[in-house]
């Protein structure tokens, strides 16, 4: 008769991994966060920036319409007076000065022209004095406007039309060419030119574009 032989078998369980990161799990975390944070920050403020340069875009553009628009307008009035007896009435120059900056053009433009009536009860002529000019601030250069009534006493204030431009060009057609120098001081220029052109140029990203209106003065003054 044979003994059976009896045989333990020992099952092993696995053990249970504990319920906690590694440290290298933890800087791998901590370096995909890294990587996935600094992406959107950076898609973030590329956002912002581009949001930022079309609304100032569009405003400098803004800007531009109505200097254009209002230049054109004041010149289409412009008018100039010859000489007069002392103390009958003075002399209305129509003078455009060929100018740079920074081997930029910077064209001076003064003239007199008729306005609308002003709507409150200031005492005010229909004739203004307007001087556009280029100056230069904190190495930019920055168009003004100054505008004084011609009958009235006091000294004009510029007042920054465009800020940061990159030339302000004023040529005078004179039947047969246009050039960028006028003045109707007894000698020089007898009279009004057929048509004056303004350009004004801009830095736009890399590029500099040139912005022009042509205005045709309408008035007749001796």
């Amino acid at each position: 008769m044979r003994n059976a032989t009896t045989r333990t078998v020992y099952h092993t369980k696995p053990q249970r991994r504990n319920g906690g990161f590694t440290l290298l799990e933890l800087l791998v975390a901590l370096a995909l966060l890294t990587v996935l944070f600094a992406a959107l920050y950076g898609t973030f403020f590329a956002l912002t920036r581009g949001r930022d340069a079309a609304t100032s875009g569009m405003e400098t553009r803004r800007e531009l319409r109505t200097t254009l628009d209002q230049v054109r307008r004041e010149l289409s009035g412009a008018f100039i007076r010859g000489p007069a007896p002392l103390g009958v009435k003075p002399l209305v120059p129509f003078v455009v000065e060929d100018r740079d900056s920074f081997g930029k053009p910077a064209s001076t433009l003064t003239f007199t022209t008729f306005v609308p009536p002003r709507s409150d009860s200031a005492p005010t002529s229909d004739q203004v004095t307007v001087r556009y000019r280029i100056v230069e601030h904190e190495k930019r250069l920055e168009l003004t406007r100054e505008a004084q009534d011609r009958y009235l006493a006091g000294t004009p204030v510029p007042y920054p039309q465009m800020e940061d431009v990159e030339g302000f060009l004023v040529e005078c057609y004179d039947g047969s060419k246009w050039v960028r120098s006028w003045d109707t001081t007894p000698g020089l220029n007898s009279g009004l030119p057929k048509a004056v052109r303004v350009t004004i140029r801009l830095k736009e990203g890399e590029e500099i574009n040139e912005f022009s209106t042509i205005a045709t003065p309408r008035v007749t003054g001796k």
